[in-house]
């Protein structure tokens, strides 16, 4: 029965490993997990139990930009499916909701910010939603390689909206990030499915190779078979259009891929190497969420991934079709410290947290509102570790998540203020005129005041926002929100501001450890004395009978050396006037030794967006320096 399905829908004949299992609890009405390798086919474990379910599938990931071949998949397989993000003009949001209302649409893509979203969460409502899934599951565990904090609202909202069951997909989950997300989740362990991480048909390939090297290594290895599907992954944007412009100057069709690039390019560049049409894309690890193409021959990492857990999802790219694949890492030590120092930026200093819960200590009343980015800049702590803070203080129980809705609603008039009014009666018909009345008009865009039609017609806030949705499906107006404010109830100004930073602040100190020692262990693990899969398998808690897998680097030749091959200039043959005497001009008041170290190494902060600063010169001058010794001659030289 299950496997006509599968035909019937996919055209496939058989199941992969694990996937019938996991559709079969998942159409039992039990909530489940599925922790398979990257390429070993996790989205069929919602997209058939969608086709079969009676409501709609909702799905959650934390890129959704990049889910686009899904999407294409089903849509090729005549599934209704559909995304929700930023992109989408008015008219065809309106036409998935509306779909997602009434049921025709069986699978809805989104981000887990969708769910603050005021507008969406008024149609959620009306949605009947069978299951929730929650792709990268293993983004809710703060120890887990990369923690988003809104996915810690995940099962509160799932609550909130009544979804009944939940299906988690990963392909990177160590015990304790498995342990964690079944935790939150309250999910069975033996609803816990693993399939195992290793794949024979991959070869691991660590080849020491000098910075300067690195290039012509790279254009010899591609040039082994210039058509075969490739990807080449960078750490740095600059190292994607350095690399791709070097590789196309000796006649290799490669193009750059990196966040920094506009969306329908990156979106052209994707479609094209889809399609066969480009064979190279050298990318930052944004790329390859989500594709599913089955014959790319090679994954390059020009650069040393973030992590293992990094290295596992994107060689897991290459070779779906089963077919031998070459997995080669160019590795030498030279970039490790542009790695930490990523880590090191998102670290904020106490004085910043301790900014923080004065804030919140000083509010007057029990309701804090604050807009995030705003926020983020005041305090000088970029946003991802602002959320992570705030998740941080919910779990000591100083705030709690309430709720979030946008500031500003505005429209434009696409039927006549009095025509729109003339289409109630009675009491409807006064309450839409006090609406109108209570609006503002400025060229095109007319504000609605939502807080003085509350005061003049006793209504709330929620019937005016309906009422605003009805008129933009109806065509009457063109609806847009912006400013979105989150609001946390605080449960306790009763804190000692010093105490409470402290311990904030070794939290992340404590989370910045183990950011590092993940890097470390991916070095260890290119330079282990024993196979490198059996390795990388146990990692995840595979253990494999084998010594050897005949299809690794270690295998082949042995036990691979990691060295710096640049030979930096000692700091202390630096100026320390002439490298940081623009940042002092125009940092001013904001200065400190943590701030001018995140300078020279490279690393963004808030508090530089607004003065520009990285334009000035030396920005990024010692990025290939360790942050902990730029961090100690600069204290060294502010005290002389």
């Amino acid at each position: 029965m299950l496997k006509q399905e599968l035909q019937k829908h996919f055209g496939f004949d058989t199941f992969l490993k694990g996937q019938e299992t996991v559709i079969n609890k998942v159409l039992d009405r039990q909530s489940a997990a599925a922790i398979f390798p990257t390429g070993a086919g996790k989205s069929l474990c919602y997209q058939l139990p969608a086709m079969l379910l009676p409501g709609m599938t909702l799905v959650v990931s934390p890129l959704l930009s990049l889910m686009k071949d899904q999407l294409d998949f089903l849509r090729a397989n005549k599934i209704p499916a559909a995304r929700l993000d930023s992109t989408l003009a008015r008219s065809d949001y309106n036409s998935i909701v509306e779909e997602a209302r009434n049921g025709t649409l069986k699978i809805l893509m989104i981000s887990v910010e969708r769910f603050k979203n005021e507008r969406f969460r008024f149609h959620l409502e009306k949605m009947d939603v069978s299951l929730l899934v929650v792709d990268e599951a293993h983004c809710i565990s703060e120890w887990g390689h990369n923690f988003r904090p809104e996915y810690l609202k995940l099962p509160t909202y799932q609550e909130e909206f009544g979804i009944q069951q939940t299906l988690l997909l990963t392909a990177t989950a160590t015990e304790q990030v498995l342990d964690d997300m079944c935790a939150k989740f309250n999910l069975l362990r033996e609803n816990v499915f693993v399939t195992g991480f290793y794949r024979d048909n991959l070869f691991l390939q660590v080849s020491p190779t000098t910075t300067s090297e690195k290039e012509d290594h790279l254009l010899q290895r591609i040039l082994e078979n210039s058509q075969a599907a490739t990807i080449v992954y960078v750490t740095l944007q600059k190292t994607a259009e350095r690399v791709a412009e070097f590789l196309g100057r000796h006649g290799i069709g490669a193009q750059p891929y990196h966040a920094g690039m506009q969306t329908a390019e990156r979106e052209r560049i994707q479609n094209e190497f889809m399609h066969g049409e480009l064979a190279c894309v050298v990318a930052t690890i944004a790329f390859g969420m989500g594709i599913d193409k089955k014959n790319i021959r090679r994954v390059i990492h020009f650069d040393l991934p973030k992590s293992i857990e990094n290295y596992s999802q994107e060689i897991g790219r290459s070779g779906r079709d089963g077919k031998p694949s070459l997995c080669e890492v160019l590795a030498n030590r030279d970039t490790v410290h542009v790695l930490e120092n990523f880590i090191y930026g998102d670290t904020p200093e106490k004085t910043a947290i301790q900014r923080t819960l004065e804030v919140i200590r000083e509010n007057m009343g029990f309701i804090w509102e604050i807009k995030a980015v705003r926020l983020s800049n005041e305090l000088n702590i970029r946003l991802l570790p602002l959320r992570t803070l705030l998740v941080y203080l919910a779990m000591e129980k100083v705030i709690r998540p309430k709720f979030s809705y946008f500031e500003d609603y505005a429209f434009k008039y696409l039927s006549a203020p009095d025509t729109i009014v003339s289409y109630f009666d009675g009491e409807r018909k006064s309450f839409v005129g006090a609406v109108m009345a209570h609006c503002q008009t400025k060229k095109i865009w007319t504000t609605v005041d939502i807080q003085a039609t509350q005061d003049s017609y006793a209504c709330d806030r929620q019937r005016i926002i309906s009422a605003l949705e009805y008129f933009d499906e109806k065509g009457w107006i063109e609806l847009q929100a912006k400013q979105t404010v989150d609001v946390y109830d605080i449960l306790t100004q009763a804190f000692d501001v010093d105490d409470l930073a402290f311990r904030m602040h070794a939290l992340f100190q404590k989370k910045e450890e183990l950011e590092i020692q993940r890097i470390h262990a991916m070095v260890g693990l290119f330079e282990s004395d024993s196979c490198l899969s059996r390795q990388l398998a146990g990692y995840f808690g595979e253990k494999l009978e084998m010594e050897k897998c005949g299809h690794c680097s270690f295998c082949k030749s042995g036990r691979a050396v990691l060295e710096h091959t640049t030979r930096l200039k000692p700091l202390t043959d630096y100026d320390y006037t002439e490298v940081s005497g623009a940042f002092f001009q125009a940092i001013g008041d904001s200065f400190s030794a943590l701030n001018l170290t995140k300078f020279l190494c490279g690393i963004y902060t808030p508090a530089f967006s607004k003065l520009k600063i990285k334009s000035l010169p030396n920005f990024g001058i010692f990025d290939c320096y360790p942050f902990l010794e730029v961090k100690a001659w600069v204290k060294e030289n502010v005290n002389t």
